[in-house]
């Protein structure tokens, strides 16, 4: 599920509204979770590595 979210690049809103999340509490996750974005959009390889965090949380 998580690598067909990852196709291209988006912005950390989508992101966030994606993973059913505020803005706000993304960029506070991304920080505890030690993942350091670069600046502008998002690009898949970024996006799978946030999925995959995100979805073993959850599942694990």
């Amino acid at each position: 599920m998580q690598q067909d979210k990852a196709q291209k690049s988006k912005t950390r809103q989508q992101i966030a509204y994606e993973l059913d999340m505020s803005y706000s509490t993304f960029k506070r996750w991304l920080q505890r979770q030690g993942i350091s974005l670069p600046k502008g959009m998002v690009i898949p390889a970024y996006q799978k590595l946030i999925y995959d965090k995100f979805y073993n949380r959850i599942s694990g």
